[in-house]
Formats: structure tokens, sequence, C-alpha cells
């Protein structure tokens, strides 16, 4: 365990962080698997700002890969185009 008080807020900070970033992670991967598994094109164009905002705000704040993500939304962007 920490010893230093400002070390004991760190670990306080650090988990409020992490379970942000957990929820946030898995909100983004739950809304590509919808985006995904959509068929219908108006839905499907209507999704993709959405869920590359998500994937960006991810990437600025380091939870995931600035190049994944744009390897995300591409291969979102993509399928989307295929479906209109």
């Amino acid at each position: 365990m920490a010893n230093h008080k400002s070390a004991q807020k760190r670990v306080r900070s650090d988990e409020k962080k992490r379970d942000r970033n957990r929820y946030q992670h898995k909100t983004t991967r739950n809304a590509v698997r919808n985006l995904r598994a959509s068929t219908d094109a108006k839905e499907a164009g209507e999704m993709l700002p959405k869920v590359s905002s998500m994937l960006d705000k991810l990437a600025k704040n380091n939870v995931i890969h600035k190049n994944k993500a744009a390897n995300l939304k591409s291969s979102l962007s993509a399928h989307v185009s295929k479906l209109g």
C-alpha cells in the first residue's frame, strides 16, 4: 500500500479513471459490434458518425491506439458504404 498521502490519492484517482476507461471502451466495442451487425443502410449511416466520435475520444485519451481507431473507422465506413 502507498505510504505517502499523494500516492494514496493517486491510487484512488487511478481506480476511478480505470473504471471510466473500461466503461467507455466496452460501450464503444458494443457500438462497433452493433454497427457491424446492421444490415440497414440508413440506420448504419446514422450510427457511423457516433461510433467514429466514440473511437476518436478513446484514442485521444490513450485508451486505444490512434492507429487502431483509424483502422476501425476505415473498416466501418467501408462496411457502411457497401450497404448503401
